[in-house]
């Protein structure tokens, strides 16, 4: 029998840990519990899940992530001013992660960028976007589904 390599209709069990170019981890499994995933289910995102691709158990990468991969560009239009008044009793401070409703009742996070009296920047970008990442793998186990 020869040994599972990731592809489609592969569950994949792995420690990963997802890092930024200055060295700073973003998060990791090392400590923990390792993760279990379905090749194309979606809790990777497409550019991760195609670099794991025809790797075995007992692996360990380092690999590269572009944004175009990761988390796309830093999108200028996802940067929105609002009126203050549309956040009537809040305490607001830089940083603060806020969730609105799109027009089809999804959660949209929004992290405050700056504000005063009269409006409120929100950026609506993923945290990641616009960052080239270093995703650190150890294939522990490859299974068919």
């Amino acid at each position: 029998m020869t040994e599972q390599r990731i592809g489609p209709d592969k569950e994949v069990t792995l420690h990963f840990a997802l890092g930024l170019e200055n060295g700073d981890v973003v998060d990791s499994t090392f400590d923990k519990k390792p993760a279990t995933f379905k090749v194309g289910d979606g809790n990777l995102l497409p550019g991760f899940e195609q670099q794991l691709y025809g790797l075995k158990a007992g692996d360990k990468r380092s690999l590269q992530v572009a944004p175009e991969q990761g988390f796309g560009q830093h999108n200028p239009q996802n940067v929105q001013v609002m009126p203050r008044n549309q956040f009537e009793g809040m305490e607001l401070s830089e940083g603060l992660l806020v969730i609105f409703k799109d027009a089809a009742n999804a959660e949209l996070p929004g992290v405050v960028k700056a504000f005063d009296e009269r409006q409120v920047t929100v950026d609506f970008n993923h945290p990641l976007a616009g960052k080239a990442l270093t995703f650190e793998v150890e294939i522990i186990d490859v299974q068919s589904v």
